[in-house]
């Protein structure tokens, strides 16, 4: 995977990794460590549906659900949820390619844990909020991230965190269940 990372494509342009911040057994800890948390904070952990966004959070959440089951010794309901269409900065940053919304339990009086692989400036997150009212009212929406690098536009904090790295404006971070790295992102 490093070696992939080394001057890959990221969604708006191509990565170009300085340095391996979190291996994937840290990032493993991390995960379990959430799902701890997850688990702590919610005491009928069967009324959990994990949904992560797409494309970077889908593969966390397919962890913290898997970790959460087996935990909790419970199966937990897991979606994706593709908030391109609901996002505020499309002149900046067109639509590439869309990708699936797969919702699989009615969210109504559900406790929605939104899944997402680094928060940053919080629109991503305020789009997938949009997003989430058209498919019902759940009893509370907490929000799981891998990576909190800061530079908040939004009034947004995540309940869970797996690692805070506070970066600069011109870096890029990178975060799948193989590593986290930093580096910069220039456009394609």
């Amino acid at each position: 995977m490093t070696e992939n990372l080394g001057r890959g494509l990221s969604r708006r342009g191509v990565f170009e990794a300085r340095s391996q911040l979190l291996s994937a057994d840290e990032v493993a800890r991390a995960v379990t460590r959430m799902a701890h948390e997850v688990l702590e904070r919610n005491s009928h952990h069967e009324q959990i549906v994990v949904i992560g966004l797409q494309t970077g959070g889908v593969p966390f959440a397919r962890l913290l659900a898997s970790t959460l089951a087996d935990i909790g010794d419970a199966p937990i309901s897991l979606g994706m949820l593709d908030v391109a269409f609901f996002r505020d900065d499309l002149s900046r940053y067109p639509v590439l390619d869309a990708t699936t919304t797969s919702i699989p339990v009615d969210l109504d009086d559900r406790v929605v844990l939104l899944v997402d692989d680094v928060l940053f400036t919080g629109r991503t997150i305020r789009a997938a909020l949009n997003a989430l009212a058209e498919w019902g009212r759940p009893r509370s929406i907490q929000l799981a991230v891998m990576v909190d690098r800061g530079h908040r536009e939004l009034p947004i904090r995540p309940d869970f965190v797996g690692k805070n790295l506070p970066t600069s404006q011109r870096e890029a971070i990178v975060a799948t269940p193989e590593g986290v790295w930093i580096g910069t992102e220039e456009p394609s």
